[in-house]
């Protein structure tokens, strides 16, 4: 039941947060039980402040403090965008850009509905060409991406990926029913959305934090289509 520990020292942590754990109770919750802070709690037994969100079917690095003090800090430097967010995404198509950006604001999600500037800039890293049909095509294209929000709305990059039309695979929410079928019929059921890296300066040494959260075996087996190196 214990997350895997990417760091810790005595004032925060960085874990890997498996695909399919909400990280706290909320109004998504839908009689969940089981949450990343309440497990976080029991693992590290004290206290713990969940510093920023990832999606339920979302894996990867989550980070946390164990006081306000630093908890308020992290937070403060979030806001700041001083604190890099990679992400390792698989869409539909192929984008024609090796690098792009997508400024689209987007509301707070259900009951928030004011929407609010966004930004996310994404470069296509690897595409691959799978033997599936798809529409009129007898072939069906994918795009290995590596994604950074520069804000952090609600589903930021499943939705802004779905504004573009290379909706994010395994998202049944904002995505593409029939790759995500193809998906499964390959044995890769999760959505391919991964928290891949965090990097920041720790508020209390003043050391610069730079960490990995490992894939876990379906996002490697998704990977494996593409035959490319994230961290290149």
């Amino acid at each position: 039941m214990n997350l895997e520990v990417v760091y810790v020292d005595d004032a925060l942590a960085v874990v890997d947060k498996p695909a399919g754990l909400m990280v706290h109770d909320s109004a998504l919750a839908r009689g969940e039980t089981d949450f990343a802070a309440d497990r976080l709690r029991e693992q590290f037994g004290r206290p713990i402040f969940i510093v920023h969100r990832l999606d339920r079917a979302t894996s990867g690095c989550l980070l946390l403090a164990f006081d306000r003090e630093v908890a308020s800090a992290l937070g403060k430097t979030l806001m700041a965008r001083d604190v890099e967010k990679d992400y390792v995404a698989v869409c539909r198509g192929w984008p024609a850009e090796e690098r792009f950006t997508i400024d689209h604001p987007l509301d707070g999600g259900p009951g928030k509905p004011v929407k609010k500037p966004a930004t996310t800039t994404f470069e296509r890293i690897a595409t691959c060409e799978l033997a599936m049909a798809s529409e009129h095509f007898p072939t069906s294209r994918y795009a290995l991406l590596r994604a950074h929000p520069l804000t952090g709305r609600f589903r930021q990059i499943r939705r802004h990926l779905k504004h573009v039309s290379h909706h994010l695979i395994g998202d049944t929410s904002h995505g593409d029913g029939r790759h995500n079928r193809a998906f499964r019929m390959l044995g890769i059921h999760r959505m391919l959305l991964h928290a891949r890296r965090l990097a920041f300066v720790h508020p209390v040494s003043g050391a610069r934090i730079d960490v990995r959260a490992p894939f876990d075996a379906e996002f490697a087996k998704a990977l494996a289509l593409f035959g490319a190196d994230v961290d290149a």
